[in-house]
């Protein structure tokens, strides 16, 4: 079995006109600004860089079949992952054809199944940042809803992205796959 990395993923990334409000959050709330990009994770940790060649013919049999669809990020939400740890997100709507596409992608490479293992399963999310407590998330999530207007765009594309070792380890965009090709 290939081994998975922590230098990869798959993800969607919402097109670029879209990221002043989410990075404007980001900036100022997100440990991960620096390393990541705005995103939806699909599959994290993911194969190899130097696997990724292959691995675009592999996948070719869920994304040709899924038709580009329409989200909207609307609004915000959190996880709780201990009392002084939570992440804040805003939540893709619908969220069905994210899971969908998920679940296509996760059964032609299962062993990577971690973004699954979570009560409930996967949870399309965008992360905006990482709150001290359920308090503090609420509050922000709460406040930053009051001045959010809702961004709508068309999800066409899976990026699969790469980072290197520090200092170079901010995640790049290495191929991209068209929905529906």
């Amino acid at each position: 079995m290939t081994r998975k990395t922590h230098k990869t993923a798959l993800v969607i990334i919402p097109p670029a006109a879209a990221w002043p409000p989410i990075q404007a959050v980001r900036r100022l709330y997100d440990r991960q600004y620096r390393r990541w990009m705005p995103h939806v994770t699909l599959i994290y940790p993911f194969r190899p860089l130097a696997e990724f060649s292959g691995l675009c013919e592999t996948l070719a049999s869920a994304y040709s079949r899924l038709a580009p669809f329409a989200m909207t990020l609307e609004s915000f939400r959190f996880f709780e992952h201990s009392p002084r740890s939570c992440t804040v997100w805003l939540a893709p709507d619908p969220p069905e054809p994210l899971i969908q596409l998920q679940t296509e992608l996760w059964r032609l490479v299962p062993d990577c199944s971690e973004v699954r293992g979570f009560r409930g399963g996967f949870a399309p999310h965008l992360s905006v940042g990482q709150a001290p407590g359920r308090k503090a998330a609420l509050a922000w999530a709460q406040e930053w809803q009051e001045l959010w207007r809702p961004l709508r765009f068309t999800v066409s594309e899976i990026s699969l992205i790469a980072r290197g070792d520090p200092p170079d380890d901010v995640f790049r965009v290495q191929d991209v796959l068209s929905l529906g090709r």
